[in-house]
């Protein structure tokens, strides 16, 4: 159960930090300029760990395996910061802009999940997703 909860509980606590980061950037900041010293944290932190994942390939035999979503990847991420950034930058509130982007990121998944990756979606996830748009509908009303 442990190892089952645990990588939710990662994303949880670090989408905290994420998001309480990106509210805290100071406005002033070019964002790239926020972005370049994110990334290099990142790729150092990523470098330093690299040794405790044990695979059977070395370092450089490890980027042969390697396909177009890295890159793709790179670019969602750099698309995913500055939209965060400029959204609190406009000034949506910490709380209520997250839900709001992952709300409808959720329910945009859905159907990619079912027409590309066979998943299943039975009438409780129907009925759940129906109140994430009611939700969503709510939280944004004035």
């Amino acid at each position: 159960m442990v190892l089952y909860m645990f990588p939710i509980a990662l994303i949880v606590l670090s989408n905290i930090v994420y998001n309480v980061c990106q509210k805290s950037t100071p406005q002033s900041v070019n964002p790239f300029s926020a972005l370049l010293i994110t990334y290099l944290t990142a790729a150092i932190l990523t470098l330093v760990a690299f040794p405790f994942y044990k695979t059977d390939k070395g370092f450089f035999q490890s980027f042969y395996e390697l396909n177009w979503t890295s890159f793709a990847l790179g670019g969602a991420i750099v698309g995913l910061e500055l939209g965060y950034l400029f959204a609190y930058r406009v000034g949506w509130n910490l709380g209520v802009g997250s839900l709001v982007a992952n709300i409808i990121l959720a329910i945009m998944l859905i159907p990619i999940g079912i027409l590309f990756y066979k998943e299943g979606f039975a009438i409780n996830q129907i009925i759940g997703a129906v109140f994430c748009i009611v939700g969503l509908i709510l939280i944004n009303k004035k």
